[in-house]
């Protein structure tokens, strides 16, 4: 179903239901949202926001693939929280499975079998051993996100292991066999919404829009990407001929300088928030500068919120398709995710909403299994769903067809306080079919065959979807 109107986030209907990927911010700390634990209320082992919950009681018996027994479902999940230089780095998407396979258990597990999380932990440069030893034992890949996912995918495929990721991040893990996201972020296709909702608030942007690029490869990529998608909303990009480095610079002025008589009226920067892009928003003010930010959505942080006291960003803006968490009180799914990860201990953000939707639809899609729970069950059923909505914790996606959300919701940054810019009531989407843009193969980063899978590692014994 294709949304072409403005929809409530909350009442979107969820059929069985990211780099750094596009939504990933660290937004929403542990006391984001107060309340009771969700496991207090009569509801919550039947619902999950919108969502009807796929975990409960039953008779489901057999051995029926790796790390499946009569009792028991073993699936792997992690993050890079043991990196050494960010400790803790994406800890919050292993405290979302956590919290959900508890949830879970405690209304009976999957048709009776009881979840077993096994943590893998990638530490940023050891994702290949983290696979290895998720090929060893588990059934599935949950809910995960690992920065240098791109180093495992060649052992992840010769052991035959799907995965339901939180995030992906390199092109031909975007775009991999036995692979399906809550919140697909292919290669080949991005959403343009915050592009055309920039031209609609500021038409001068379209001709008026630089980007700050960075000599980071991963940055030049992202940006390739931007400014192709702009072009789909009228917008014509200024090249202002200002690329930072990305170690920092001793002086960020002659490059706010350069904006400034390029005639820039607005900044988009791919880069998330850190002390050397502070460094810039203060070097655009010094100059006289006063541009329009559209900022990639890593900003949308309490920490950027905090930073802000000058009111140096009070012209940021950045777009999601996840709800934001100033609008727990509209959306039950926030509430619900927000609750049940602080009543054990952990850390909110949109990342551990990504890991959670990502979750839930992997157990919609093993309850359909029963007893017969294989990994080419599971593929099948994920294959088929093509509206999902974490139970509202996001616009609808397509997981089935590896296509992201049509839909945006536009936040914008005052003083201390993010507020939703556009639609104007909270909780509701802007949605149009025109926001999905096909990008150009110059820019997928990889080569995908004609059912847009990823060559890159691609054998003749992958798991298929079967009718």
């Amino acid at each position: 179903m294709l949304y072409r109107k403005t929809v409530r986030g909350a009442a979107l209907v969820a059929l069985l239901a990211l780099t750094v990927p596009a939504c990933a911010t660290d937004r929403g700390g542990s006391d984001a949202v107060p309340g009771n634990a969700a496991g207090d209320s009569a509801t919550a082992a039947e619902k999950f926001g919108t969502l009807d919950s796929p975990c409960g009681e039953g008779d489901a018996k057999g051995a029926t693939d790796k790390g499946v027994t009569d009792t028991a479902i073993r699936i792997g999940y992690g993050d890079d929280r043991g990196f050494s230089q960010s400790p803790g780095l994406n800890k919050e998407m292993g405290d979302a499975v956590e919290a959900l396979v508890d949830w879970c258990n405690k209304q009976g597990g999957i048709n009776g079998r009881k979840v077993v999380g096994n943590l893998h932990d990638a530490a940023m440069t050891q994702a290949n051993t983290a696979m290895q030893d998720a090929c060893r034992s588990d059934f599935m890949l949950v809910g995960h996100g690992f920065a240098y996912d791109g180093a495992a995918e060649q052992t992840r495929i010769a052991c035959k292991l799907p995965m339901v990721p939180g995030f992906t991040v390199s092109p031909h893990v975007a775009n991999a066999p036995m692979s399906y996201q809550a919140m697909p972020f292919p290669a080949d296709y991005v959403n343009t919404g915050i592009w055309h909702n920039a031209v609609k608030l500021y038409p001068e942007l379209k001709k008026g829009l630089a980007v700050v690029n960075h000599t980071s490869p991963a940055l030049v990529s992202a940006n390739a990407k931007s400014v192709e998608g702009w072009k789909s909303a009228g917008v014509k990009p200024l090249d202002c001929g200002v690329t930072l480095n990305y170690a920092g610079e001793s002086s960020y002025v002659p490059f706010a300088e350069k904006y400034k008589s390029c005639g820039a009226g607005g900044l988009w920067n791919s880069r998330s928030a850190t002390p050397s892009q502070f460094n810039l928003l203060q070097a655009v003010d010094q100059v006289g500068l006063d541009p329009v930010l559209f900022f990639e959505a890593t900003w949308y942080t309490d920490a950027v919120a905090k930073w802000n006291t000058a009111g140096l960003a009070d012209k940021l803006h950045v777009g999601m398709q996840y709800q934001p968490f100033e609008n727990a009180s509209e959306v039950p799914a926030v509430k619900a995710y927000t609750e049940l990860v602080t009543a054990k201990g952990g850390k909110t953000s949109l990342l551990g909403m990504q890991a959670a939707s990502s979750f839930l639809l992997w157990a919609t899609a093993a309850k359909e299994c029963g007893s017969e729970l294989t990994r080419q069950c599971v593929v099948d059923e994920l294959s088929a769903v093509h509206e999902w909505t974490g139970g509202g914790l996001h616009a609808a996606t397509d997981p089935g067809a590896n296509l992201p959300s049509e839909c945006v919701v536009v936040l914008r940054l005052t003083k201390n306080t993010w507020k939703q810019a556009h639609p104007a009531e909270a909780g509701e989407f802007d949605c149009d079919d025109s926001y999905l843009f096909r990008l150009s193969k110059k820019n997928w980063g990889t080569e995908l065959n004609k059912d847009r899978i990823s060559t890159e590692f691609l054998t003749d014994d992958v798991i298929e979807p079967q009718a």
